[in-house]
């Protein structure tokens, strides 16, 4: 018999629905089905992809997140803590930097003093599984990253698809559209769990995240006070992994975003006047955390240059810095 969460979306005129190709979702839903015996009806060429090219450990590793009994995923420890549009780097490298305090104490606040047996070897020794965790999900990555990028179309049809209907003022083609596994009544979608919950919107924006893995994919998070996510299949998912799908020509290799990465590469090119972190932040389109963190790593090698003015912290570009992005312009 299948059960379901509740989602009370409110009155669906004052719904804020976003479309958010974030790449986390879907290496959730692959490890999932791949290692944890979630079934989402991956094609057999995904899962053999992912498993070929992940870890010996990976089963193991993965073994404490998708036990039966006990199926609650720290926040922590997903691709999806938050949901901006920053590239898959960014949140694989959040992974690798997490603190053992941060996961011990998520998972003190999800199990309380009675934390299930598969995860007290975690607790035992924290920091060589959180490095044995972001191995795995580095590598299934790895080999997602091609896929995801030939699907680049298939994800601005989506997001074109979705966007037409809200700007219509029909919301609930949208989401009635999203998955056969999805149900939507009325003001409620209800999402297939083994551990059903009821949950309300309360105004709260709806983040729809396609996910390129299998067609019975069904993923969704409503804890955080700001947003709610769903993450539902990506149409075209046979042809996304049997290659028949065109590939997109191979983009121009910039060699300060290959050796910084995107989100550290554009701070510094922004960064050649003094400039607030908030500015920063808007004209990038990153969310002032992920700023915040990047901005540390690059003042941590003498790239960047922080100081307070007044209420706001201003950041320049240093004189390394300006001659690290001349050396590779050439």
């Amino acid at each position: 018999m299948n059960t379901y969460s509740r989602l009370e979306l409110g009155s669906l005129s004052e719904l804020r629905i976003h479309v958010v190709p974030h790449p986390g979702a879907s290496l959730l839903s692959l490890v999932a089905d791949t290692f944890g015996q979630r079934r989402h009806a991956v094609p057999d060429p995904a899962r053999r992809a992912v498993r070929l090219g992940a870890p010996a450990h990976a089963e193991a590793t993965l073994r404490p997140l998708f036990a039966p009994e006990h199926p609650a995923i720290p926040d922590c420890l997903t691709p999806t803590g938050t949901m901006t549009h920053e590239a898959a780097d960014h949140h694989l490298e959040q992974l690798r930097d997490l603190s053992t305090d941060t996961l011990l104490a998520d998972l003190e606040a999800d199990f309380g003093g009675a934390v299930p047996p598969q995860w007290r070897h975690v607790i035992e020794r924290p920091k060589r599984w959180i490095q044995a965790y972001a191995q795995v999900m580095q590598r299934t990555w790895q080999t997602v990253e091609p896929v995801w990028t030939a699907a680049g179309s298939a994800l601005r049809r989506e997001a074109e698809r979705v966007g037409g209907s809200v700007a219509f003022g029909r919301p609930e083609l949208a989401l009635s559209a999203l998955s056969p596994r999805y149900r939507l009544d009325g003001t409620v979608l209800r999402l297939p769990d083994k551990h059903p919950e009821d949950f309300d919107l309360l105004g709260r924006r709806l983040v729809l995240v396609p996910v390129a893995s299998g067609s019975d994919a069904s993923l969704f998070a409503f804890d955080r006070a700001d947003t709610a996510w769903v993450g539902y299949p990506l149409p075209g998912l046979d042809a996304l992994w049997s290659g028949r799908l065109p590939r997109p020509p191979a983009p121009r290799r910039d060699p300060a975003r290959l050796i910084l990465g995107d989100a550290r590469a554009a701070i510094l090119r922004a960064t050649s006047a003094a400039t607030h972190m908030g500015n920063l932040s808007s004209a990038l389109g990153y969310a002032p955390g992920t700023v915040s963190h990047h901005c540390a790593r690059l003042e941590d090698v003498g790239l960047i240059h922080r100081r307070r003015q007044g209420q706001h912290v201003v950041v320049r570009r240093t004189q390394l810095g300006s001659e690290l992005l001349d050396l590779l312009a050439h």
